[in-house]
Formats: C-alpha cells, sequence, structure tokens
C-alpha cells in the first residue's frame, strides 16, 4: 500500500517485523550503508545548487525554472528557519513542521511551496529509514474497561457505530464536460528529453567537494529534446483508456468520451511521455470526479454496525515522549498521535473538566467513499449541560487559515458530514477543527 491509498497512515500499515541475528546498532549501521549505496544518485544534502535549474510550478500549474537567485534565497530562508544545520542536513524541525503543514518557504517561491518541498524531499536522509528497536521503552495501547462501560461511552458509540452505504448519482455528461475543460485547461505533459555533458576531474580536494559534486569541472553540455524527434519507445504498448478506468473507476465509455473530447494538441502529449500523460490525467479527472461527488452523494445506514471490537482487537504501540501521551479522559491508558498539533489538542481534550471520555479512533473504524476509505480523528462525549453539542466527532487539520484541502480530502470530508447525518440524526456533530478553541465555539453554539 502507498501514500495515494493511505496518505500519514502508510507507515502504521506497511510494517515489515525483521528478527536479526545481530545486535540492533550491527544491523541499523549495516542497513544503512547498504540503503546509502542504492541511492547514490540522490543528494545528500541542502545546498542552493540542490535546486537551481530544477522546474517548479505554481498553484496554478504554471512552470518556472529556479534561477541562481532564487536558488540562493530558497537556501538562506530554509538555514534561517532551522531547516538545515551547517551540513546541510534536513533537521528535526523541518520534518516537524511539515507533518503540521507549517513549512515557511521563501517569497519567491512561496507560491510553488510543494515543488520546492519535493525537491528537499528529494534529499537522503537516513533517520527515515532508521529501523525501529523493539527492545526500547514503547508502550502498547490497553483500553481501559470502565471506560468502555461509562453510560456516556456507551451513548457516544450507540450514536455513532452504524455502518452505511452510499450512493451517487451525478450526471455523467456534466463530468465528461468538466473533465474536457479541466484537461484542456490544465494538462501540461513534460517532454522526454536527455542530456550530455562532459569535463574532466583533475584532484580531489576533499571528499565534501565530492559528495557536493564540484570535484569534476564541467567543460560541455548538449540537450537532445523533441526537435530531434524524441519520443516514447513505439514498442512499448500503454493501455491509455484501460490504465484510467483503472485509476478513477469509471467506465470505458465515459473515459473515451474524455479523451475524444480534448484539444488534439492536448491528447497529443500522450506521444511525448505516456506515464506522465496517465498520472496527470488521472489526478485532474479525480479532482472533478471528486468535485461530483460532493454535489451529488447521499448517505443511507445499514442494519450492521461497528462493534467495540475495533478498539480491542488491534495492537496499537507507541513511544512516550516522542509520539504517545498518558491519558486520564482516553479510552486507552495511552494516547498515540501523529502530528504536533493533534499532540496539542489531545493534551487540551485530557485536561479539560467539561469531557466524559474521548478516543482517537482506530482505523479499523472507517466511512466507506467513493475515493477510498475515510477514519475521522476524535469521538468525544462532554459532559451533559457543559455544551450545547454533547457528543462531537472531530477531524484535527493544521492552521484553518493557511489549510488548503485537495478535492479529494475535501471529498472525503463532505461525505463524513453526509455519513454522520444518515447514522445519528444530527444528535452528532461533526466538523474539522484546528484546535480545542475552535472546538468549544462549535459545541456551545
Amino acid at each position: 500500500m502507498d501514500t495515494n491509498a493511505l496518505g500519514d497512515d502508510v507507515h502504521n500499515i506497511n510494517v515489515l517485523t525483521v528478527i536479526a541475528s545481530e545486535s540492533y546498532d550491527s544491523f541499523a549501521k549495516g542497513l544503512q550503508t547498504e540503503l546509502a549505496e542504492a541511492v547514490t544518485d540522490r543528494p545528500l544534502a541542502v545546498t542552493a545548487d540542490l535546486f537551481a535549474g530544477k522546474i517548479i510550478k505554481d498553484n496554478s500549474g504554471n512552470e518556472q525554472v529556479i534561477d541562481r537567485n532564487t536558488a540562493q534565497a530558497i537556501y538562506f530562508d530554509m538555514v534561517v528557519n532551522g531547516y538545515v544545520d551547517r551540513k546541510g542536513t534536513l533537521t528535526d524541525k523541518y520534518y516537524e513542521d511539515k507533518k503540521n503543514n507549517r513549512i515557511k518557504i521563501a517569497e519567491e517561491a512561496a507560491d510553488c511551496a510543494v515543488s520546492v518541498i519535493a525537491i528537499v524531499d528529494s534529499v537522503y536522509d537516513s533517520r527515515l529509514m532508521q529501523p525501529e528497536n523493539a527492545r526500547k521503552s514503547s508502550v502498547q495501547l490497553h483500553v481501559d474497561s470502565d471506560k468502555l462501560a461509562m453510560p456516556q461511552f456507551k451513548e457516544l458509540w450507540k450514536k455513532i457505530n452504524g455502518k452505511s452505504v452510499y450512493i451517487v448519482d451525478f450526471d455523467t455528461d456534466e463530468l465528461i464536460e468538466k473533465s474536457i475543460r479541466s484537461l484542456n485547461s490544465r494538462l501540461r505533459v513534460s517532454k522526454i528529453f536527455f542530456k550530455i555533458e562532459s569535463g574532466q576531474m583533475n584532484e580531489i580536494k576533499s571528499k565534501e567537494e565530492l559528495l557536493n559534486g564540484i570535484s569534476f569541472k564541467k567543460e560541455s553540455s548538449t540537450a537532445y529534446g523533441s526537435e530531434n524527434k524524441i519520443s516514447a519507445s513505439r514498442s512499448v504498448k500503454y493501455d491509455l483508456i484501460g490504465k484510467l478506468v483503472e485509476e478513477m473507476g469509471l467506465t470505458r465509455k465515459t473515459i473515451i468520451s474524455i479523451m475524444t473530447g480534448i484539444n488534439k494538441v492536448v491528447f497529443d502529449q500522450f506521444k511525448d511521455n505516456s506515464e506522465e500523460f496517465i498520472i496527470k490525467a488521472a489526478s485532474l479527472i479525480n479532482d472533478e470526479k471528486a468535485t461530483a461527488i460532493i454535489e451529488h452523494i447521499t448517505y443511507d445506514m445499514l442494519d450492521d454496525k461497528y462493534t467495540t471490537d475495533v478498539f480491542t482487537e488491534p495492537t496499537i504501540k507507541g513511544k512516550p515522549g516522542v509520539n504517545a501521551m498518558k491519558a486520564k479522559r482516553h479510552l486507552y491508558d495511552y494516547i498515540v498521535y501523529d502530528s504536533d498539533n493533534e499532540h496539542k489538542f489531545a493534551d487540551e481534550l485530557d485536561k479539560n473538566e467539561n469531557v466524559s471520555v474521548y478516543v482517537k479512533l482506530p482505523n479499523g473504524f472507517y466511512i466507506s467513499t467513493p475515493v477510498g476509505h475515510y477514519n475521522p480523528d476524535w469521538a468525544i462525549a462532554f459532559k451533559e449541560g457543559s455544551v450545547k453539542h454533547i457528543y462531537f466527532v472531530a477531524e484535527t487539520k493544521g492552521s484553518m487559515e493557511t489549510m488548503q484541502l485537495r478535492d479529494i480530502e475535501k471529498a472525503k470530508i463532505h461525505c463524513a458530514h453526509e455519513h454522520f447525518k444518515a447514522v445519528s440524526s444530527d444528535s452528532v456533530v461533526y466538523d474539522v477543527v484546528d484546535n480545542y478553541d475552535t472546538l468549544l465555539k462549535l459545541v456551545t453554539k
């Protein structure tokens, strides 16, 4: 499973347990060495040279090449913000801010933040591949049986444990029309080219020069691209329609209508770079599909319900002080959080006297949507009389002011709204919040 299907939960699902016949330190060191050798083509440090010459895109899809001055500005800004140390190594602050959607990018490239971050993430960091030492201090979460038996939790669970089925009755012709319009205006596929560079290395002054690629002096460079009629190999056959059907779950008839409806100059990009054409076209059509879902989906409650086994069956582990905290009002004895924002939110919930019981919902509790499973973050029961809305299901995100949700995320959140309307008849409030104060405003309205 990859991040396209699982998002941030990818590392919780893709877990490989290795029982090594050597010490952890020896095993980890050997693994890091092997990984470093396997990714020798990846940069090892963040420098201005990392950005220079790279192509980035702004929020509207417009492309630009990073010049030397802009590259220097991006690098300097990363140093100032504490994202890069003297050796060009990415810091813990970078990963923490990235996880919490708080990365700051130099003003010169702020509207191309996604592309800049993608360049930064190409740097190899052995810490991200560090195997977990199972013998280190970690905790396994246990359900508090007293809280599971609380009347407040039982009532909360009774209101949210219903399963549902969705029906999407949107106009296919409207989806086709909007998809054609989106592809014509936004689908831009890069052409395949190759570049030959030649030069020489007269002396090696230091290991750092070798790592940074400056010992080798480039003398000439020649690029071969579309003017030389380079295209994807004619011997490779791509099932364009089949692949798009697989990616989006639409019928072949619908996909054919979209592909035959776009401008010839747009479709001809398929010959330039077939794989990129399929990936980008699928993404754009999926965005339109997500929008159509938001406008035309309805949910109906099923007789089937979740049982409390979703809390007791999975094994959930965390490291205190790293991604786990002791809890008083939580259904489990600990909370495993995914970000600094979740940590703060959980801490506020745990301390507030108006909260009877709450739980960070496990992955086994999810809502089916046309764009994948959706797992809400929190279920909360407030003390009766303390707030207007006693039962609340929350999704925590970063700052509400800067939050830019992808269309698919918006679709999942909208589906959750419709699901809870169907299973709880407005007795449960569901919404997206960025902190506990926002939550209080919603439950006291």
